[in-house]
């Protein structure tokens, strides 16, 4: 169909990662005709260098902490090491498998796809292997790669991304990882799972940044019981090889020594080279700007997902993208609120969110207006159990809904669904104690809590 000139596509998409094929299957399935590009291999960044990838990376590593520690339960185990052509067909059969059902997904729901490397060549065109691909509306989902500080040249040898990580044939006795945000502190914690000693160098105070404060200081702890080193407050300067392995130096003068020197400081948008300004499509530091519908300021122009300037999550990339097909298809459609997004970070414990965190609270509301509860995980059974530590922490808008939900510890990702419901039904405290949690769940936990919030505590102090 794309050879054929006469063909106008309802809708042609540029990227086929989490938000470019979540506007092609909810719009196919809504009856517009889509067209969807991708240059490399649909699914994008989530499925083949980014969320699937990590994941089992991270969960390797807890089955060889689960093998080391196995003596505390009571089980006789040997850990005999790590096999990373093992632990690499793992991950890359779970990679595969997704592929493949997703392929079948596009197929089935009649989406035309076109392999190939595509640019933006009028506001309703996209120009691919040597054809001109007409839609009335054209989205731009071209995603983002790691970033790197000027200076400071990956190399895929010492100096690595996040993608060379994921295909890194050997657990490197030591590391250095620069960044303490999602990317940075998801690597650290799988390679000290794994063996390696890791330091995180962070310029700002505190690692994953963007938490409550609370929970940054409980991840904090949690990997210096670890054996997780981590440098706050002074900002990379430079790197540098030596005999066997990468120096870096801090502004403060600080160095640290490792084998290898991981970039994790967060991914820019690929924007560069695609023909979107030339079509005058407003641009942000390689960010394409949208309004609240994720139209940009050309009228037959839509952009998603890691290009434009909101959260960098596979599921936001889902929502926009679904956002954006129900909108061109005339549906009645309702904004991302972003606040309203759940956020994990699946290192060792996990930092689960939702909501604002108190310190946005009380910028917003006032100091007097906020309420802050923490339940700790020692009064969990499950978490008892699981030899977990942690706490849940319920920020309240003083007499009325709670705004923010924020966890740490092991599992909290599989309780921040209930959180989502909580924040985005501007729950009251007394309305989530009323709802009878199983015993003995973590989830049990998010219950707790909120009896805690609402003046009637159980199994914990008052």
């Amino acid at each position: 169909m794309a050879n054929d000139a006469g063909t106008v596509f309802d809708l042609v998409i540029l990227g086929g990662g989490s938000g470019g094929y979540a506007a092609a299957l909810r719009g196919a399935q809504l009856g517009l005709d889509v067209a969807l590009i991708e240059k490399n291999k649909l699914g994008g960044t989530c499925l083949h260098n980014g969320c699937i990838p990590t994941k089992a990376l991270l969960h390797a590593g807890e089955i060889a902490d689960q093998a080391r520690e196995s003596e505390q339960f009571g089980i006789k185990a040997t850990f005999d090491g790590v096999d990373m052509a093992g632990v690499h067909k793992y991950k890359d059969d779970v990679i595969a498998g997704l592929y493949k059902g997703l392929q079948g997904l596009v197929a089935s729901r009649k989406v035309t796809y076109i392999e190939g490397e595509g640019k933006l060549s009028s506001p309703t065109s996209v120009d691919v292997n040597g054809q001109r691909v007409q839609g009335r509306h054209v989205l731009l989902a071209t995603g983002s790669v790691p970033k790197s500080l000027p200076g400071l040249e990956i190399d895929g040898n010492r100096i690595i991304s996040s993608d060379h990580a994921l295909t890194l044939d050997r657990v490197p006795k030591s590391a250095i990882v620069l960044g303490g945000g999602v990317i940075g502190v998801e690597f650290a914690s799988a390679w000290k799972s794994f063996g390696t000693d890791v330091t995180i160098v962070e310029g700002l105070k505190h690692l994953v940044p963007v938490e409550d404060e609370n929970s940054s200081k409980l991840l904090e702890r949690a990997f210096r019981k670890r054996g997780i080193g981590f440098s706050l407050g002074a900002f990379f300067e430079k790197a540098e090889y030596t005999n066997d392995g990468v120096k870096v130096t801090l502004a403060n003068g600080k160095e640290f020594e490792a084998e290898l020197l991981l970039v994790a400081i967060g991914r820019g948008p690929v924007s560069q080279g695609l023909g979107y300004e030339e079509q005058g499509v407003a641009m942000d530091r390689g960010f394409v700007l949208v309004d609240e519908y994720m139209q940009t300021n050309v009228a037959t122009i839509s952009a998603v997902g890691d290009l434009v300037p909101t959260l960098q999550l596979a599921h936001v990339g889902f929502a926009e993208g679904m956002l954006v097909a129900e909108r061109l298809a005339g549906l009645k459609t309702v904004p991302v609120d972003y606040d309203g997004v759940p956020r994990v970070t699946y290192c060792h414990p996990e930092v689960a969110s939702v909501g604002i965190t108190e310190a946005k609270a009380k910028e917003v509301y006032g100091a007097d207006k906020v309420v802050a509860l923490k339940y700790n995980l020692a009064g969990n059974g499950k978490s008892k159990i699981l030899k977990t530590a942690g706490e849940i922490k319920l920020v309240q808008v003083k007499d009325g809904a709670v705004v923010g939900v924020h966890m740490v510890g092991d599992r909290m990702g599989e309780q921040v669904g209930e959180a989502q419901l909580i924040y985005n039904w501007e729950a009251l405290p007394a309305e989530v104690a009323q709802l009878i949690h199983a015993h003995p769940t973590q989830n049990e936990a998010m219950g707790e809590a909120h009896l805690a919030l609402a003046g009637k505590p159980l199994h914990s102090h008052d």
